[in-house]
């Protein structure tokens, strides 16, 4: 085989081994693919109890989740975005306060007072039976 046969070979064969994942990937079950890189939370696990009552909430990671209604939940990061505090959730007012600066969020992430200079990143939830899916 001469060297130019070979670099051209090589060269479709390795442009082979990227494209084929990708279009085995793209076939995959919506459904599926939403779940397999989400967080799973277990509302039947002793340390998610407080989430089986409205306005109750729970850490999980950097995350916070609170039960904002009947089958409602609301998932944020529970890192300040002023100088990474851990916020928490105060259901009498429904909202979260830094206990380190005095910024103040809504139960939706939106900065109210600051001096948070920016909202407290959110993330989609589904609801499964007991378990929540945090995407």
């Amino acid at each position: 085989m001469k060297r130019k046969e070979f670099i051209r070979q090589f060269a479709i064969g390795g442009s082979i081994l990227f494209v084929v994942p990708t279009f085995l990937d793209s076939c995959a079950n919506g459904d599926e693919e939403i779940f397999m890189n989400s967080i799973t939370v277990d509302l039947t696990d002793p340390d998610f109890s407080a989430l089986n009552t409205v306005g109750g909430f729970a850490y999980l990671n950097d995350l916070i989740i609170i039960r904002t209604g009947t089958n409602n939940y609301s998932v944020l990061s529970k890192i300040c975005t002023h100088q990474g505090c851990t916020v928490t959730y105060n259901s009498g007012n429904n909202n979260l306060p830094c206990p380190c600066h005095v910024s103040l969020y809504t139960i939706n992430g939106a900065v109210i007072n600051g001096p948070a200079p920016n909202p407290l990143k959110s993330y989609d939830v589904k609801l499964n039976g007991n378990i929540l899916n945090i995407l």
